[in-house]
């Protein structure tokens, strides 16, 4: 059984940052897939960051420049380091883990961006 321990997120101003934190542990088997992903009210998730273990990792348009994804692939971390935030980018955040044919999801972590 694999556990994936979401920590982060919070409320911040406009221009503010915030940084999402996520640790898997248990029966942890080749991870081949590490990213982040949002799910904003009224909308379907989205991915944010992706790493896909080629050492780029992809991130959508509206993160670029702004948001920065770290991996400590044999900690089996990674972390999400929010800049330049802004009130469209409150949603609440996942963090995935693909191994094979399994993902494994945190928690979810509010991130709320007021104006």
């Amino acid at each position: 059984q694999v556990q994936v321990v979401e920590s982060g997120g919070g409320l911040v101003q406009s221009g503010g940052s915030l940084r999402l934190s996520c640790a898997a542990s248990g029966r942890v088997s080749a991870i081949d897939v590490m990213g982040w992903y949002r799910e904003a009210p009224g909308r379907q998730r989205e991915w944010v960051a992706v790493d896909t273990m080629n050492g780029i990792t992809k991130y959508a348009e509206f993160v670029k420049g702004r948001f920065t994804m770290s991996m400590d692939i044999a900690e089996r971390t990674m972390s999400l380091q929010m800049n330049s935030l802004k009130p469209e980018d409150t949603a609440v955040y996942y963090c995935r883990y693909g191994m094979g044919r399994n993902d494994y999801w945190g928690q979810g972590a509010q991130v709320t961006v007021s104006p």
